[in-house]
C-alpha cells in the first residue's frame, strides 16, 4: 500500500491551465499504474489519464490534446498538466494507484490506493 497526497488544485478561468500533483510514499519500488480521476457534484467518477511505470499512458477522450501525465521518479510524484481548461473540467481530482503490468486503465476497479483529492474549478 502507498499514501498518496495531491496538490494544485485551484479556481482558474476557461482557457487556462494547472498542474496537479500527486506524491506517493511506501513502498514504490514495483511496476505500478498511476491515475487521476475525476467526480464533479452529483456525477459519475471517471478516469482522466493514467501512466504507467515504464511511461506508457491513456487519457480520456474528452482530454486528448489539453492534459499531460508525466511522472518524476526521483521525487515519487505524478503531474497532471492541464491546458485550454474548460468548465466541464471541474471536480474533484483524485489520484489512485496499483501494483500492475502493462498498458495502464481507466477503469477505477483496478485501483487500490487513493488520496483524498483536490479540487479543481473552472469558470467560464
Amino acid at each position: 500500500q502507498v499514501h498518496l497526497v495531491e496538490s494544485g488544485g485551484g479556481s482558474v478561468q476557461a482557457g487556462g491551465s494547472l498542474r496537479l500533483s500527486c506524491m506517493a510514499s511506501g513502498n514504490t519500488h514495483f511496476d505500478y499504474w498511476m491515475a487521476w480521476f475525476r467526480q464533479a457534484p452529483g456525477g459519475k467518477r471517471e478516469g482522466v489519464a493514467a501512466i504507467a511505470s515504464d511511461g506508457g499512458a491513456a487519457y480520456l477522450d474528452s482530454v486528448k490534446g489539453r492534459f499531460t501525465i508525466s511522472k518524476d521518479n526521483a521525487k515519487n510524484t505524478v503531474f497532471l498538466q492541464m491546458n485550454n481548461l474548460k468548465p466541464e473540467d471541474t471536480a474533484m481530482y483524485l489520484c489512485a494507484a496499483v501494483r500492475a503490468r502493462g498498458p495502464p486503465s481507466l477503469a477505477d476497479k483496478w485501483y487500490d490506493d487513493w488520496g483524498q483529492g483536490t479540487q479543481l474549478t473552472v469558470s467560464s
